[in-house]
């Protein structure tokens, strides 16, 4: 299982990554309540073997980010999470 990508020249001339799949996938995700933020990872990634660590949380408190590593067999699976993740109401942003 490969945990990395390459660079390719793409079709248009710029660089574009490859992929080779099946890769462990990092995404952060940030938002308010941390609860609800693993709620919504649990979901997105069903059925993915997946992995959460905490981030950092804002000096206010008021935001925690967390990190979510996931093994992805495929393009499509990939885009699904973080479309799921990205579409969820209590995430506030998908990095």
């Amino acid at each position: 299982m490969s945990n990395g990508w390459q660079m390719q020249e793409d079709r248009k001339g710029g660089d574009s990554p490859v992929i080779e799949y099946p890769c462990r996938w990092s995404y952060k995700v940030i938002g308010e309540d941390e609860t609800t933020l693993r709620e919504a990872i649990a979901h997105a990634a069903e059925g993915s073997d997946y992995h959460i660590s905490h981030s950092k949380k804002s000096s206010a408190g008021r935001y925690v980010s967390l990190n979510v590593d996931v093994v992805v067999d495929c393009e499509e699976l990939r885009l699904k999470i973080y479309h799921a993740l990205a579409g969820h109401p209590s995430i506030k942003i998908v990095l």
